[in-house]
């Protein structure tokens, strides 16, 4: 007979131990649609390494329903202590449990019991009938039920490195046997679930006792034996309290399970849910395992014939004139479109089809003059990719009438697939098969060598592109977006397309200048931090680090985790003004970092031709409609210390002497708050040329005039005044700055008292989102909430914070895009080109000749990009590189 067996997880334990292992600051750690995302991730970490061990037959994740269990109605003050979970983390757990659906494995909850009960009941059950079973948790309470047929493995280092706890290994590291755990949390009480045992007792004392006397009730029988006065004085007067204690902390074993183990056979991944899921979280890294370890179906049943006619360079001539428009598809594997193998077209109208793998047809008479012929429409799902793609064949796209992936992305910011066929089938039309079913997966996808397989799939994706127009126009001009398809969106993507193929030109020979340099820098401080520990040892191991720091030397702990010392930045920062040690290590990671991201990362995507790197934007990625840079990401390359800045040194002009000019906007973001908000007080600020985030910490502080803002203070009111742009909840603000919950939410209540109009406003977004079921930009570009009413209270508070932030990042999206359309009609007449938009700053090149020209024309065009009731900000600077020009 098959061995049978389950695996059980602990669902909240595990959420919070991802949560608060992968927790970074604001905005590192979100999907695009600003959902924090650290505890899904580690989540599914801990369960692909656990899947990988276990092979379970049967699986559940088990979760808490609620705050009120038997427990408390115990001892009212159960689990009192806690801090009320972070939004951050709440927002997380609907999508835990999606995550959990897609990879096919049952979840349940349990009203008036804990998922630790859901857990000690089906374990008991699984054993009776003959199941190994193995239990995942963050909670070493759960170790009572380690047995010959059940281990309890323990997420020992964030969620990734896992302790397996079987009654050998309970008793090694513990000195108890798994089911005397409960005696010594009777003793000792738990801090963490807020109830006390023995006065006096703690966990060494405990396990000599419960050694010697076997359990509470062997203590209190020879209670005679024990001859410390003071213990037996506690262990008298707290004997209620030691029972009660031991009975909070057992686990119960026959709770009324509606579940048995039989029904939780263990499914496996659904791909049409997890492959969609992966993609809304971003989760990349999945994604690409699944493609390479998972096998796609190559056959599309179910799909209309469709006729078309092969060109070759015999009857190219025979295309017809196309007079009322076309669809046109250019089919590569690649997502990069700068170096993606061109493995064929479609081209043609009225469900008349021409196709061919030969795209070199496409540089001749007839197709190159109709594809440059801006008198004749053209029908095409991603005008950037297509732009870029056909300008390596020296042609040049004109006349796009529609973009399918911009329209689609316009009407939802959640329908931006880059895969035609999926997002067809977001719209209703299913004649057409995705890239995945016809070329498979990831690293295994290839174009088929059946010419009819190939060229069916072409002429599908040519003729959904026509059948969807229609509805797409339609539903833009419903939804008056149509302004915003035509005169923004359209436009931008020939802008970003012309960008992208001018690239920017970046020295090797000053990164690896720097690398070189970076490379002795690092010698240097290892030598350093050896000399202060007086050995040598690995500094990336946190481990052997924890040692040198807090037991060689003798540095005070500031921090522990379940497998040591802690050595995060935090740490380090506070060690760092009394141990020279801790500073160094902080530079050494500082420079590795930028060196191997940054300065290696760089020489790798320099193209050997121009000695440019192409960046690509990615224009139907966020749902703000802010841009993202990729292959490689321009935009986060670091400003804040000096090592960082010093890789803009690199990117230089492309001819002698021109300079790199660069403008960006001043606060856009606040100042879109202030216009938005019609905050009367923020609206002076700005007018009077304040420093905004001065004139908050006065306001916030209750500072009098002549109070000096230190720069401590003003960089507190800075994360206050973005932290409102973003949503932020008192948690976040206080990872951020360094206080408490408490001061944070005291800072948040008193910037809202002080800017009332700002309250107002987000109260007035909140309501719109209810009521509409989505918020909108000041270019109506609209985001769809569809949590918004939802009745899970986590999932609902992100909606409205997500209601009351994205109008403002939106808007400064759809100014910045304005500015751009208008800047490359400004230039049309210079040889100053536009290469970069990194955020709210744009980067030019250009002749010295040129440079006073620039200064006026640059931040004329980008200040009236958009007339808000307070004035538009643009700084600019210029010089030699993109380093001097900031």
């Amino acid at each position: 007979m098959a061995e049978k067996r389950l695996l059980l997880i602990d669902g909240n334990s595990v959420t919070f131990k991802a949560f608060f292992a992968l927790y970074t600051a604001l905005g590192k750690f979100t999907n695009s649609e600003g959902l924090h995302t650290n505890a899904i991730y580690g989540f599914n970490t801990m369960l692909e390494t656990m899947l990988k061990v276990v092979q379970p037959t049967h699986a559940l994740v088990a979760f808490d329903a609620g705050k009120t269990t038997f427990r408390t109605k115990m001892y009212d003050n159960y689990k009192g202590g806690r801090a009320k979970t972070a939004p951050e983390l709440s927002e997380q757990f609907p999508y835990v449990k999606e995550l959990l659906a897609a990879r096919g494995i049952q979840t349940y909850e349990l009203a008036n019991y804990e998922a630790d009960d859901i857990i000690g009941t089906l374990a008991k059950q699984a054993e009776e009938q003959g199941f190994t079973t193995t239990i995942v948790t963050g909670d070493r309470d759960l170790t009572q039920l380690a047995d010959d047929h059940t281990t309890v493995s323990i997420s020992k280092k964030g969620v990734s490195e896992i302790e397996h706890y079987t009654p050998a290994y309970v008793k090694e590291k513990m000195g108890v046997t798994p089911a005397q755990i409960i005696d010594i949390k009777g003793l000792q009480g738990d801090n963490s679930d807020n109830y006390p045992g023995v006065t006096g007792v703690g966990p060494k004392r405990a396990v000599e006792l419960v050694s010697t006397y076997g359990s509470i009730d062997g203590i209190y029988d020879h209670l005679a034996d024990i001859t410390a006065k003071k213990l037996k004085e506690h262990l008298i007067a707290d004997h209620d309290q030691a029972l009660l204690a031991k009975q909070l902390a057992t686990i119960k074993r026959d709770a009324p399970v509606e579940k048995t183990v039989s029904e939780l056979v263990y499914k496996g991944d659904d791909y049409d849910q997890l492959v969609p899921f992966y993609q809304k979280m971003n989760f990349n890294q999945f994604l690409s395992k699944m493609s390479i370890d998972g096998e796609a179906p190559t056959a599309t049943p179910g799909l209309e014939e469709v006729t078309y006619t092969v060109l070759t360079a015999d009857n190219v001539t025979e295309l017809p004139s196309f007079t009322d428009g076309c669809e046109f598809y250019l089919e590569m594997l690649d997502d990069n479109y700068h170096t993606a193998e061109l493995a064929g077209f479609v081209i043609g109208h009225n469900d008349q089809w021409w196709v061919s793998r030969d795209t070199a047809l496409l540089q001749q008479a007839p197709l190159k003059g109709l594809l440059e012929n801006a008198d004749i429409a053209k029908q095409v799902f991603d005008a950037k990719r297509t732009f870029v793609a056909l300008q390596r064949l020296a042609v040049t796209l004109t006349g796009v009438d529609c973009d399918l992936l911009l329209g689609s992305y316009l009407l939802n910011t959640y329908d931006n697939s880059n895969d035609l066929g999926r997002l067809a089938m977001e719209h209703g039309y299913h004649q057409v098969a995705t890239d995945e079913d016809v070329y498979g997966k990831g690293a295994k996808a290839a174009i088929p060598d059946d010419d009819d397989v190939f060229f069916s799939h072409l002429a599908r994706k040519a003729r959904a592109i026509e059948q969807l127009r229609p509805q797409i126009f339609k539903d833009l001009a419903d939804n008056e977006q149509t302004d915003l398809y035509r005169d923004i969106e359209l436009p931008m993507a020939f802008v970003l397309a012309r960008m992208e193929v001018a690239g920017i030109t970046v020295e090797a020979s000053e990164l690896e200048a720097m690398g070189s340099k970076f490379t002795e820098q690092l010698a240097e401080i290892e030598q350093t931090i050896y000399n202060e520990a007086g050995e040598e040892f690995n500094i990336g191991s946190p481990k052997q680090l924890g040692h040198i720091l807090f037991e060689k030397m003798g540095l005070p702990v500031i921090k522990k985790t379940k497998t040591g010392y802690s050595t995060a930045v935090g740490v380090l920062e506070k060690l760092a003004a009394e141990a020279p040690i801790a500073e160094n290590i902080l530079k050494y990671r500082k420079i590795a970092k930028i060196q191997s991201t940054y300065v290696e990362g760089l020489l790798k995507v320099i193209h050997p031709d121009d000695q440019k790197v192409h960046t690509r934007y990615l224009q139907t990625l966020t749902q703000t409609g802010r841009l993202s840079s990729v292959d490689p990401n321009l935009q986060n390359i670091p400003v804040r210390n000096e090592e960082g800045r010093a890789i803009r040194k690199a990117f230089v002009p492309s001819h002698p002497d021109w300079e790199i000019f660069s403008s960006d906007y001043s606060q856009i973001e606040l100042r879109v708050l202030a216009h938005m908000s019609h905050d009367k007080q923020m609206q002076e600020a700005f007018r009077e040329g304040q420093d905004i985030h001065a004139a908050t910490a006065r306001r916030i502080f209750k500072m009098g005039p002549d109070e000096e803002v230190t720069p401590n203070i003003r960089r507190q009111a800075k994360a206050v005044n973005f932290g409102i742009v973003y949503g932020i909840s008192d948690f976040g603000l206080s990872q951020n700055i360094g206080i408490s919950r408490k001061q944070a939410k005291a800072f948040i209540d008193t910037y809202f008292e002080e800017y009332p109009g700002v309250k107002a406003y987000t109260e007035r977004m909140v309501q719109q989102a209810h009521e509409l079921g989505y918020v909108e930009t000041i270019a109506h570009r609209r985001r769809y909430l569809p949590d918004i009413n939802s009745r899970n209270f986590n999932q609902r508070s992100f909606a409205e914070r997500t209601a009351m932030n994205t109008p403002i990042q939106g808007s400064a999206a759809d100014i910045i895009k304005i500015a751009m359309i208008r800047m490359e009609q400004a230039l049309k007449d210079m040889q100053a080109t536009m290469l970069l938009q990194v955020h709210d700053e744009l980067i030019f090149e250009a002749p010295a000749s040129e440079i006073d020209t620039l200064a006026k024309l640059v931040p004329s065009v980008m200040d009236s990009a958009i007339e808000l009731e307070i004035p538009l900000k643009v700084e600019s600077h210029y010089g030699p590189t993109w380093y001097d020009a900031k």
